[in-house]
C-alpha cells in the first residue's frame, strides 16, 4: 500500500462480468466507433451495466476542454466533431434493443454552442430511430448560456440531469471552471422548463455530512427532485486524493435523509453514478 492512499474497504470490491449482453453493447460500442463514459470514466458498474444491456453514450468526442481534478477523461484539444456520430448513436441503440438511454458528453468549450445544438441533434435522432425508447441527458453547464441549454431543452429528452458533483465548499478545489451557483442557474432552468432535473454528487472527497444535507436543499430550492450519491474512487495517483470511504450505512442514511427532505428518487450506495438505475429514475412523477 502506496503511503497516503487510503485501503478500499470490503465493500468496494468490483465484481468483473462477462456474458452475451456484455458482449454485444462492448461490441456494437466498438463497431460504431463510439465513446461511452463507462470506458473514459473508468466506471465501477460498467461489467453489470453492460450485462444488462445498458451503456451510457459520450458524444462529441473523448477529449475534455476542461481539466477536473477527480475525473479521468482526458484533457485537450478536442477533434472536429463526428457529424455522424448522431446516427451512429441512434443505430446503436435501436441494435441493443434499449427501452432507455443516456447520453453525456466532455465540455466543449472550444464551440461556439458547447456543443448544444450537436446535443439536440442527437436526441432528435434517438427519438426518431428509437420512438419508443426515453431519454436522459446528462448535460455540461454551457458556461451558464441558457440560451444554449434551451437547445437540449427544446429537443424534449425525458431527464436533463447536471451534476452538482460536490459540496459547495469543495466546487473550487476539484471542479475546473464550473461553479456551483451557475450548476444550480441550469438545474432550476432545466427544471422551470416542465422537464425532470436531476443531478449526483460524489461522496468521500472531505465533505461533512451537514454540507451533504445543505447540497439536498440547495437542490430541492431550484426544483431537482431527483439525486444520485456516490463513493468518489480516485482514478489515478495524479487526481484528488480520496479522503474516505463512506459506509453503506452513511450512504442509506443519505438516501432516507433525502427523501424525507422531498426527493422524489435518490440513488445512494458506494458504487452508484449518475446513471446507475437511470431507467428507474424516469418513472418518477
Amino acid at each position: 500500500m502506496i503511503p497516503g492512499i487510503l485501503r478500499k474497504p470490503a465493500w468496494l470490491k468490483i465484481k468483473l462480468a462477462t456474458g452475451g449482453s456484455y458482449e454485444k453493447v462492448r461490441d456494437t460500442i466498438h463497431e460504431k466507433g463510439l465513446n461511452t463514459i463507462c470506458t473514459s470514466g473508468k466506471c465501477p458498474n460498467a461489467g453489470e451495466c453492460w450485462s444488462n444491456g445498458t451503456a451510457t453514450f459520450m458524444i462529441l468526442g473523448s477529449i475534455c476542454t476542461r481539466s477536473c481534478k477527480f475525473c479521468n477523461v482526458t484533457t485537450g484539444k478536442p477533434l472536429h466533431v463526428d457529424n455522424d456520430e448522431p446516427l451512429k448513436v441512434a443505430e446503436s441503440i435501436k441494435t441493443l434493443g434499449l427501452k432507455h438511454c443516456v447520453i453525456t458528453s466532455v465540455d466543449r468549450d472550444d464551440l461556439p454552442d458547447g456543443g448544444a445544438a450537436f446535443w439536440a441533434l442527437v436526441v432528435r435522432e434517438i427519438k426518431r430511430i428509437n420512438p419508443g425508447t426515453t431519454i436522459e441527458t446528462l448535460v455540461p453547464d454551457f458556461q451558464g448560456n441558457l440560451n444554449d441549454l434551451d437547445k437540449v431543452i427544446e429537443s424534449s429528452p425525458d431527464i436533463i440531469s447536471h451534476n452538482l458533483e460536490t459540496t459547495r465548499r469543495l466546487t473550487p478545489i476539484i471542479r475546473s471552471k464550473a461553479t456551483y451557483d451557475v450548476s444550480l442557474k441550469v438545474l432550476s432552468h432545466i427544471s422551470a422548463s416542465g422537464i425532470k432535473a436531476k443531478s449526483g454528487i460524489m461522496a468521500g472527497l472531505g465533505e461533512t455530512e451537514l454540507e451533504v444535507y445543505e447540497t439536498m436543499d440547495d437542490l430541492l430550492t431550484v426544483g431537482c427532485r431527483i439525486m444520485t450519491i456516490g463513493q468518489y474512487l480516485q482514478p489515478t495517483l495524479t487526481h484528488t486524493p480520496v479522503m474516505e470511504y463512506i459506509t453503506p450505512i452513511m450512504f442509506e442514511k443519505y438516501r432516507i435523509t433525502g427523501i424525507s427532505k422531498g426527493f422524489e428518487f435518490i440513488e445512494s450506495a458506494p458504487f452508484v453514478r449518475s446513471s446507475y438505475h437511470a431507467e428507474k429514475q424516469v418513472k418518477c412523477q
